[in-house]
Parts: structure tokens; C-alpha cells; sequence
């Protein structure tokens, strides 16, 4: 895969939000294999076309937080992963980031909301399975960092 993943095809219809975490997944990729500072990357990725339809607080948010607390949000999630965080993909390296991120810092967005668009995100720029993995360790991490807000969901279903 090349440093671009831009030729993705994702959905048609994204939100603002949603394109906030397809342009942080593509900073993060950079970031992961190119070792770039973070503000290199983002002014990469603010050039990038249709990023003026993207939320650029959040993605600014996603990407300068992801890198800043990246140590904390490994450990977060290694525990309930299956090999060494060097050796996911950085598609998966960079959605379980961004999916941690949002878990312990986004608490207005509900954590199925997470889990879906990293999913999401998954689909459209991992590998064949990726998604399904990345749905099971997410799913682990928000029982641990949000336990009321799942044990409430899992009363109402």
C-alpha cells in the first residue's frame, strides 16, 4: 500500500464527522510509516481534496490527540489484542487509535457510535477482515473505559 490511501472508495454519504476520521486515519498512516511530526501531517492532510467538507476541529482533535496520548492508548488496548501493536497493519494501528481516542475522551459520543465508524473506517481502507477485528478489541476497550454506559445498553437490549 502507498503512503496515499485516498483511492479508497468509501461511502457516498459522509458526514462531517466522518470525514474528520477518514482524513485522521490517513494522518495517522503517514504518521505510522513516515515518522513525520504532527504538524507536518496535518498540513499535509488539511491540503488534501475535500478536506473542506471535513469537521477540521475534530479531526484536529483525532490526529494531534491520538499522537500526543498514543503511548496511553496502546496500552489501552494491547492487552486485547492477539500480537504485538507492531505487528497490526496501520490501518488497524491507526482506527484502534483514533477508536481509543474517542472512547476515553469523546464521552458525547456514544460508544456504539465508535465502534461503528471505526468499523466503518475498516471497510473502507483495511484489509478483508480487519473490520471484524477491530470491532472485537474496540468492543473489549469500551466495556473497560465506559462499563456504565455498556452495561446500561446491554440492560435496554
Amino acid at each position: 500500500m502507498s503512503d496515499n490511501i485516498t483511492h479508497a472508495n468509501p461511502s457516498k454519504n459522509r458526514t462531517p464527522r466522518h470525514r474528520a476520521r477518514e482524513f485522521a486515519l490517513q494522518g495517522l498512516y503517514q504518521w505510522l510509516l513516515n515518522n513525520e511530526d504532527a504538524t507536518t501531517v496535518v498540513n499535509n492532510i488539511r491540503a488534501a481534496h475535500g478536506f473542506d467538507k471535513a469537521d477540521g476541529e475534530h479531526f484536529a482533535a483525532l490526529l494531534y490527540g491520538s499522537i500526543r496520548d498514543c503511548v496511553a492508548l496502546r496500552e489501552s488496548f494491547a492487552p486485547l489484542i492477539d500480537r504485538t501493536v507492531a505487528e497490526l497493519s496501520p490501518i488497524e494501528h491507526g482506527v484502534l487509535l483514533i477508536g481509543a481516542f474517542e472512547l476515553k475522551n469523546n464521552l458525547d459520543i456514544p460508544y456504539r457510535v465508535v465502534i461503528n465508524e471505526a468499523v466503518e473506517l475498516t471497510k473502507s481502507f483495511g484489509g478483508i477482515d480487519g473490520h471484524k477485528y477491530v470491532n472485537g478489541v474496540l468492543d473489549k476497550l469500551a466495556t473497560r473505559l465506559r462499563p456504565d454506559e455498556v452495561a446500561g445498553d446491554k440492560r435496554r437490549s
